[in-house]
């Protein structure tokens, strides 16, 4: 059986080396840790990770809650996670919680017994009930991608409500008065915030808000499908359309068109989140962009350094959003 020597010798490098590399990838160059990798598979060397880790009291291994892990909006963030997290030697855990709590638990478990080092939350829900001064003594976690400012967690986001007035201001600019928005649910904290940006729009544009221009969904498909027809039964239907997210957008998009609505002629629609498929519907989505693999690398590399020991401050840390300018939203027909 190869031994850690024999790694070090086809590496041409010493032992130490060759132990940093396994334990510590990244205070080594990449350089050698692809010399000390290739070596390692030459020579057939198998470490007992399992009784290093548990010698050190980790287990390189990082929990990460998804509220629903069909979500395409998930898929960048979790790369970015799992990239950021296997250049320093974790592996990634994927939990789907499906919103159901005894799910949730048993994730949470893993990190209290020691089989988990951390926990990413990729929603504003903590997987278990806490009091204020209790949540200071939570284990290792960071929230991406909401904020929320009573959980006291460190987190990576994007300013929610600049980017939906952004998003609004573009589509007054154009002229459009009658402005709906297709809502996330109200346990969203982000939504929230994408709502006061709709709102804040609306008034700097001098456009009284319509109670009946705000329907409420769940992310879906058949949501936004939903919610474009009832907006489209009304008396004076909007000419503009905000969804707090693509899935919605689309669903609207296709749904509006079988209602014989053109899209951008009769109707204009801004999406968020710039999701692969919004380039690729008919007519491509005007949408606001999120950084999302950013998102999911910087709160990864949070969670590490918080694991090394380091003083991260709960709080926010803010990346760009910007919005993306497709073929979906025109001003509105004379």
């Amino acid at each position: 059986m190869a031994t850690m020597k024999d790694v070090a010798q086809l590496a041409g490098v010493s032992t130490a080396t060759v132990s940093r590399a396994l334990m510590n990838p990244e205070k080594v160059s990449a350089s050698t840790r692809k010399k000390v990798e290739q070596a390692v598979m030459d020579a057939g060397y198998s470490p007992n990770s399992l009784a290093r880790n548990l010698r050190r009291n980790e287990s390189k291994t990082i929990v990460t809650i998804v509220p629903d892990i069909c979500d395409p909006y998930f898929t960048e963030i979790i790369r970015g996670i799992e990239e950021a997290a296997m250049e320093h030697g974790y592996l990634v855990l994927l939990g789907d919680s499906g919103q159901q709590k005894t799910r949730e638990n048993s994730f949470v478990n893993l990190v209290f017994t020691k089989q988990a080092d951390g926990m990413l939350l990729l929603g504003t829900d903590l997987p278990f009930d806490v009091s204020k001064p209790e949540q200071k003594n939570l284990p290792p976690m960071v929230m991406a991608c909401e904020f929320a400012p009573e959980l006291e967690l460190p987190t990576v986001h994007i300013d929610n409500l600049t980017a939906a007035f952004e998003a609004v201001n573009y589509l007054t600019q154009m002229g459009h008065t009658r402005i709906a928005q297709i809502a996330g649910p109200d346990t969203a904290v982000l939504c929230q915030f994408r709502s006061q940006g709709y709102q804040q729009a609306l008034r700097r544009a001098g456009v009284d808000l319509n109670p009946a221009y705000t329907v409420k969904g769940d992310f879906s498909f058949a949501a936004g499908a939903r919610a474009v027809t009832a907006l489209l039964s009304l008396p004076e239907p909007p000419t503009a359309l905000l969804c707090h997210n693509d899935v919605m957008a689309i669903g609207a998009m296709q749904q509006a068109k079988r209602l014989g609505f053109r899209v951008p002629q009769d109707l204009s629609i801004v999406g968020f989140d710039d999701i692969q498929f919004a380039e690729y519907c008919d007519p491509p989505l005007t949408t606001v962009s999120q950084p999302r693999y950013e998102i999911g690398r910087q709160s990864m590399l949070m969670l590490l350094d918080i694991l090394q020991g380091k003083d991260i401050n709960s709080g926010s840390r803010l990346l760009d959003a910007k919005l993306v300018i497709r073929e979906s939203a025109a001003p509105p027909a004379a």
